[in-house]
Formats: C-alpha cells, structure tokens, sequence
C-alpha cells in the first residue's frame, strides 16, 4: 500500500480489495456448488456460469485499479531509474499523459459498447449486457482520476524520487517496496501522535 496517499484514497482501496475477494469467493460458491449440483443431485445452479464470468470481468479490472493505485504493475525501470531528477521526472509526466490518452480511448470504446447494448438481455440472468461493457467505464474514470492525482503531485513538486519510478521489475521487489513502505508509515504515525499529543 502507497502510504504517500490521502487516507479517503487508502479507504477506497481497502473497499476495492473487499470487493475484489467477494467477487471471487462468489465465483468459487458458483462453480464448485454448480459442480457437486451436477454430479451429485443431477440440478445446477443455471445462471452460474453466466454470473461467473461477469465477476471475473469485473473482478479484473477492479483488481487493475487497485494494483494502479498501489504502483503494483510490473515493468522495467533500468532506463529511468538512471536519469537526473528532471528526467524521471519528464519521463513521468510524458508517461502519465499517454496513459491519460490511453483511458480517453478505452472510456470512448467502453461508453459506445455500452450504450448499444444496454437494451439487450443476458440469456440466464435477464440482465442488462450494459452492465458487463460499463466496467470499463468504471475502470477508466477511476484510473483518470488517479492518473490526474500524480500528475498533480509532481507538477506541484509533492512527489519524492523514489515515487517518479511507477513499476517494479518483480513481484519481489514490489513486495520489498510494500513492506518498507509499510516500515516507514509506523514511526512517521507515531511521531504526529506524540506531537499532537503535546
């Protein structure tokens, strides 16, 4: 978790990772019971299979904001974790505005796939097929919002320089960055404590 966040933005996160779980545990408790329904009672549940995959959609993409938000996305930084200052920086703004282009792009897509096919009807469910094409539109407005937030941060000099490197070359170092991040939020809460405290 990126401590270097407003708590409303770590409270969002924390609601997005529940999320996330009770998505999957609902997938597990549909297939698995449609599975034994099967095999042992010769029923199912009929609109499993359908539920299923719509969460898996959802599931991806709520999961994609979290690991944004978290800087949990794996890449290579050998380039820009050996330039000055003004060039992590200039890489990072450069990155974060095609980002931004990116999602423009996605929402466009995402909002038209919408639109033509909120009228038509799952076949098992009866739902609106809108609702599995709007999770791009979900997805896109929260990453443009977390995109436009770091962009803030470096434009008004807020952002560190170990914050210009965006991703981790492992999952290991991810995890390494996690726990020091974690590490160092306990003195620093401990400390405005006790000078909240005097």
């Amino acid at each position: 978790m990126n401590r270097t966040e407003p708590p409303l933005i770590d409270r969002i996160g924390h609601w997005l990772d529940s999320l996330t779980a009770l998505f999957l545990a609902v997938m597990v408790v549909m297939v698995f019971g449609n599975v034994v329904l099967r095999y042992a009672f010769n029923s199912g549940i009929a609109v499993s299979e359908e539920l299923s995959r719509w969460l898996f959609v959802w599931m991806t993409f709520v999961g994609a904001i979290v690991a944004m938000k978290d800087r949990a996305h794996l890449g290579m930084d050998s380039v820009v974790s050996r330039l000055p200052l003004w060039g992590k920086k200039a890489c990072f703004i450069l990155s974060n505005v095609l980002m931004l282009y990116a999602v423009w792009l996605f929402a466009s897509g995402s909002w038209q796939q919408t639109i033509i096919n909120l009228d038509n009807r799952a076949p098992a469910t009866g739902l609106s097929s809108g609702l599995y094409y709007g999770v791009g539109l979900f997805f896109c407005v929260s990453a443009a919002a977390i995109i436009a937030y770091h962009l803030f941060r470096v434009t008004t000099g807020r952002m560190s320089e170990a914050e210009l490197i965006q991703i981790r070359e492992s999952e290991e170092e991810a995890k390494h960055a996690l726990v020091e991040g974690e590490a160092g939020a306990a003195p620093a809460a401990a400390s405005s404590s006790t000078a909240t405290k005097r």
